[in-house]
């Protein structure tokens, strides 16, 4: 529903100062703000100045229906075209219908006019002077320009902080960037220093491993000529009495167990130089298995130990070094049988996807779980636990089980017996051939 408030005629231009006041009025009366007030009365201004340049006469309708300010200018010709188009600008909705131009401005969504005494208030108003609407015209230019004023002035306050901001984000900029340089200098003299330390360490592997290999190969000889000559002297055709033999035997043993550990060194040695050539073969498991449980039972004599082989789970072929999987099988099958006192060693061999994996379980004395690891170190034995061996059999077995693409770990509970298990890949993923473990 539209109410219709007031009309005007505008025939010159006094009346177009009278219609910019009245529609500033009016856009007051129903709440518009400060800004759509100016709009309102600037539109109609041009809508009747250019009527009224035109020789034409504007009548116009002030009103309101529920959502809008709505006016109504018709004129005794054609619209004039630039009026519409200025009007355009300003108002909300501009439409133009033979003589009649309808314009109108969103009314805020909470206002509650009085239309009876706005009605009342546009008919009592009666129109001002040239100079005085040329002097409201004048404060709005003069209110507006205040504002841009504050803006330019907030801008360049805006401007002073960022300018402050970039000053501080430089400093710091400049303070990172010393602290980097400062920062990258330290980090190559520390690599630099790295390199040095690795290359010594490097040179002192290599006179270790020298040094192992040298005394390892000048021991054999010796040794293996004191166990020959032990041997011809503990003949019973020797006329050795019975303590000249028990101490040739010692000799005999204390040469055997040197040798043990001249062998172990120079194995140790080959695997970590790296010349240690893994050369991958079809192995026979079941077989090699079986040739195990032989090479054990000389170990076993005189102990109430049984060694178990199951096979049964074991794949028929096994591609790998047959070597060094004898070697590792072996190692661990020695220290099962050296510290079982009785019970059984079983070895099980099962097939996973992609894998195969062979477990060596005993009932002996266990380790500790605190020692687990450390007995993969080289030269360490178990305190209180030691029967011989020099300490370089398990550290051996896990570096032939990495050269061939597997892993060796051990689980074990103290005084109930330990588990060791070999993961291996069925099938090498590619020929390994001089690689340290």
């Amino acid at each position: 529903m539209t109410n219709e408030l007031a009309r005007l005629s505008v025939r010159s231009l006094p009346d177009v100062f009278a219609a910019r006041r009245l529609g500033r009025e009016l856009a007051a009366g129903l709440g518009l703000e400060h800004q759509d007030q100016v709009r309102v009365a600037t539109a109609l201004s041009e809508v009747s100045r250019s009527a009224v340049s035109l020789g034409q006469t504007a009548a116009i309708t002030f009103a309101a229906d529920e959502n809008s300010l709505v006016l109504s200018v018709a004129v005794d010709g054609t619209p004039p075209a630039d009026g519409i188009a200025a009007a355009a600008r300003l108002m909300d909705v501009v439409a133009a219908d033979e003589q009649v131009i309808r314009m109108s401005k969103r009314r805020p969504l909470h206002s509650t006019p009085d239309f009876p005494a706005l009605t009342e208030r546009l008919a009592a108003m009666l129109p001002e002077s040239t100079l005085d609407e040329l002097r409201r015209n004048n404060q709005d230019l003069i209110a507006a320009l205040e504002d841009v004023t504050r803006q330019k002035e907030q801008l360049a306050a805006l401007n002073a902080e960022l300018q402050e901001t970039n000053r501080g984000v430089m400093a710091l900029y400049g303070e990172l960037s010393e602290e980097l340089e400062q920062t990258n200098r330290g980090v190559v003299a520390l690599y630099r220093e790295l390199d040095e330390k690795s290359e010594q360490l490097r040179a002192a592997a290599e006179s270790k491993n020298r040094f192992w290999a040298n005394i390892s190969h000048e021991l054999r000889s010796p040794l293996n000529s004191i166990i020959g000559l032990a041997r011809l002297l503990a003949d019973p055709d020797g006329g050795l009495d019975a303590e000249q033999s028990y101490q040739v035997e010692l000799i005999r043993g204390a040469a055997a167990t040197l040798l043990t550990m001249v062998n172990d060194l120079l194995d140790v040695a080959k695997a970590e130089s790296g010349r240690y050539v893994v050369n991958p073969t079809e192995v026979g498991l079941p077989a090699l298995l079986a040739t195990l449980r032989g090479l054990m039972r000389p170990v076993t004599d005189g102990k109430p130990v049984e060694v178990v082989i199951c096979a049964e789970d074991a794949p028929p072929t096994l591609l790998t070094d047959e070597m060094a999987l004898t070697a590792i099988l072996r190692n661990l099958l020695s220290n099962a049988v050296k510290y079982t006192d009785s019970g059984e060693v079983r070895v099980t061999a099962r097939t996973l996807p992609g894998r195969v994996e062979l477990q060596v379980s005993d009932t002996g004395t266990g380790i500790p779980a605190q020692e687990i690891e450390r007995v993969f170190e080289e030269f360490y034995q178990v305190p209180g636990a030691r029967r011989g061996g020099t300490g370089l059999g398990l550290p051996y077995a896990r570096r032939l089980a990495r050269l061939l693409g597997g892993e060796l770990t051990l689980a074990s509970d103290a005084g109930r017996g330990t588990t060791a298990v070999l993961s291996l890949p069925l099938k090498p993923a590619a020929e390994v051939s001089g690689v340290s473990a």
